[in-house]
């Protein structure tokens, strides 16, 4: 009876408040596996910053010893923005999980109702919504969630618009590696 929670992004880069996300899913949800899914390219987006090699080297760096966390390269492998559904069913064929929890961020509960196979969606996942500064936790349709509290109002466009300044949000142990990439 393998319970899992899938928490993905674009992680481009990395922050403290994803970090503070993945703390609060391994202490609150009741959870066998948290499964980590960069993106290759969120489908709302035109590009990425750091490319998706870069940014499951920082994921790695970070997480690959912990026994509780796997990090998936599913949807970097299909090199094309993937969606939702084609993740889910990846995972539930790979892992069997007997419950799979979906964590998404309270910018995403408004049009959750919009993603491709939405009611098919619902059908595989538990929501588990994290909190966002300004962001109402009001669904546009008719679904059940839990909610994380997550008290950290970072984004990683916010971090990429003045990298250099921006540094203390990304975790230590990448800085060097962010030197590297970006010369900054």
């Amino acid at each position: 009876m393998l319970k899992i929670a899938i928490f993905g992004g674009s992680f481009d880069p990395i922050h403290i408040g994803h970090q503070a996300i993945i703390q609060k899913i391994l202490q609150t949800l009741d959870i066998d596996k948290l499964i980590i899914v960069p993106t290759f390219l969120n489908p709302f987006k035109k590009k990425f910053f750091f490319t998706p090699e870069q940014r499951i080297e920082f994921l790695n760096i970070l997480y690959k010893t912990d026994p509780k966390i796997i990090i998936e390269d599913f949807e970097i492998r299909q090199n094309k923005p993937t969606q939702s559904i084609e993740t889910i069913e990846y995972i539930k064929q790979k892992y069997k999980p007997s419950k799979l929890y979906f964590v998404i961020g309270a910018d995403n509960l408004k049009e959750l109702h919009l993603w491709d196979n939405f009611d098919l969606i619902k059908q595989y996942v538990r929501f588990v919504v994290v909190t966002r500064e300004n962001y109402q936790l009001k669904a546009n349709c008719d679904i059940q969630f839990d909610i994380l509290e997550v008290k950290q109002n970072i984004s990683s466009t916010q971090i990429r618009l003045d990298l250099k300044n921006n540094l203390k949000y990304i975790p230590k142990q990448i800085h060097q590696l962010i030197y590297n990439y970006v010369k900054i």
